[in-house]
């Protein structure tokens, strides 16, 4: 790859195009602070901790340079060029097949680099500048009256005294807990503590949809907390808040923000395997910070970190309700495929589905691809047309999975996107192909952890419909069970 962009070039659309006064020289120099400047609090409020595009917030770009020149704004490059090498300020990118260029009319180059790698967030080019507040620190009016009457588990209650311990001491953590441990209930005295310090913090997760259950949760436990949910296409992404709950996504608008950052689901896809998101929890947390994790399912570098005390963690083994972990049963169904191009399903899925539907109570069919969710809903609504199916993409997806929540749909045909983060109290989950490369252990796992997680309906069954048995499905059931017999010996489970 040729980089041709002039240096200059950044100082050229600041000057000229936006009429900001900023000479040739790297870094963007900063002008002298006006402290009788009467400078906006509701843009001190929105920039403060994010570093953004212009285009990204509700203020002109007359307001905008007003600040910039009475120095109560800095600017950043967006991407960066040094020795031909490229950087994306924003994500961290630093590969060179993650970089194009376009003949840009703004700046006038032939080739104005752009980011590929965070382009969902919003182009960001060589000439294109990111602005961060450099005012005063806006004033903290945070309360934090938690309404919340339930009573932890002895697990839980360890978990959320070292979760204060970690926020204290500006430490990282790890909570590893069973599905359906109750991680959200063990967080809510450490975010108590958070807010009535001052603290701005954030839960961040890969997945919308645990955005969608979580933000509703905390709201009704804080209800005088300013809570932010921020996810694509939230009508709340202009809201300054004291807690923020977020797509991991979310965070590369952030920088410097956070006294605290959670991460929850942190093996989940797309976090685990993007290295931009796991830069942009970084680049969100302040220099002295807390960082907590949490997950049911850690990868074994960090079971292995766990086991030679590379990674502080406390572990809770058992569900808040101290009923065991539902054990997933294997259940043969022949070419499952080829039934499918017959346009039927295998008979033993016919009379899982009827079983379940005479049940009446709510069900999970996970597939192994999103294509397969339409032919397999149509089939399924033969039986009861209110059965629907649901995927990442999918226009409806928010109002599918509330009615879901809700009881007006019956069983739902899914992707993986629903491994986590949805609680159906009384459900039962069956996975056809499960063998499918897709269903690794951690997914099976948290597929399982759908089942049994109310304590007014602690059981249920997962089945596991396959056409040959794999070593992700053997090991997710050895997972299992080995957290339902350390639950018994733990000395944290209810009673003891």
């Amino acid at each position: 790859m040729r980089f041709s962009l002039q240096h200059n070039t950044l100082t050229q659309v600041l000057s000229h195009a936006e009429g900001l006064p900023i000479s040739n020289h790297r870094p963007i120099p900063q002008n002298p602070f006006n402290d009788t400047f009467m400078y906006s609090t509701q843009l001190q409020r929105y920039l403060s901790g994010r570093e953004l595009l212009s285009s990204e917030g509700p203020f002109s770009n007359e307001t905008l340079h007003a600040h910039y020149q009475n120095g109560f704004i800095k600017l950043n490059h967006g991407v960066w060029r040094e020795n031909d090498r490229l950087t994306c300020n924003r994500c961290g990118n630093t590969n060179s097949s993650l970089f194009a260029y376009f003949c840009c009319a703004r700046c006038g180059e032939q080739q104005c680099h752009y980011c590929r790698n965070c382009i969902m967030m919003g182009r960001i080019s060589e000439c294109t500048p990111l602005y961060s507040w450099n005012g005063p620190v806006p004033d903290t009016n945070s309360t934090a009256s938690l309404d919340w009457n339930g009573v932890l588990s002895k697990g839980q209650a360890h978990a959320s005294e070292e979760v204060i311990n970690a926020m204290k001491a500006n430490q990282e953590l790890l909570i590893w807990a069973v599905c359906g441990a109750g991680k959200t209930e063990v967080l809510f005295k450490g975010l108590e503590y958070g807010l009535m310090d001052g603290k701005r913090m954030c839960i961040a997760t890969p997945r919308t949809d645990v955005v969608l259950e979580l933000a509703p949760r905390l709201r009704k436990v804080f209800p005088k907390t300013t809570i932010s949910a921020l996810y694509g296409g939230s009508e709340e992404i202009h809201q300054p808040a004291s807690l923020y709950v977020a797509t991991t996504h979310q965070l590369l608008r952030f920088k410097e923000a956070f006294d605290t950052v959670i991460v929850d689901e942190v093996d989940a896809f797309p976090y685990s395997a993007d290295k931009s998101l796991q830069y942009a929890v970084k680049k969100s947390r302040k220099q002295k910070s807390s960082l907590i994790y949490l997950t049911a399912t850690p990868s074994k570098q960090w079971k292995k970190d766990v086991e030679l005390k590379k990674r502080s963690a406390i572990k809770i083994p058992a569900r808040y309700h101290g009923h065991p972990l539902p054990v997933p049963q294997f259940a043969w169904c022949g070419n499952w495929k080829g039934k499918l191009k017959q346009h039927t399903l295998p008979p033993i899925i016919l009379k899982w589905l009827t079983t379940q539907l005479q049940s009446k109570k709510q069900a999970f069919l996970f597939v192994p691809s999103v294509a397969l969710i339409d032919q397999v809903v149509e089939l399924c609504q033969q039986f009861d047309e209110r059965i629907e199916g649901v995927h990442a993409e999918d226009a409806r997806r928010k109002e599918k999975v509330s009615r879901f929540r809700n009881g007006e749909i019956p069983l739902i045909v899914t992707s993986t996107i629903l491994e986590r983060g949805v609680t159906i109290p009384n459900s039962d989950v069956a996975v056809l192909g499960s063998e499918d490369d897709i269903f690794t252990e951690s997914a099976l796992v948290q597929i399982s952890g759908r089942v049994g997680r109310n304590a007014a309906f602690p059981t249920g069954e997962i089945t596991f419909f396959h056409y040959g048995k794999t070593q992700a499905m053997l090991d997710a059931k050895r997972h299992i069970e080995q957290m339902n017999e350390e639950a018994k010996n733990s000395e944290y489970l209810i009673g003891k």
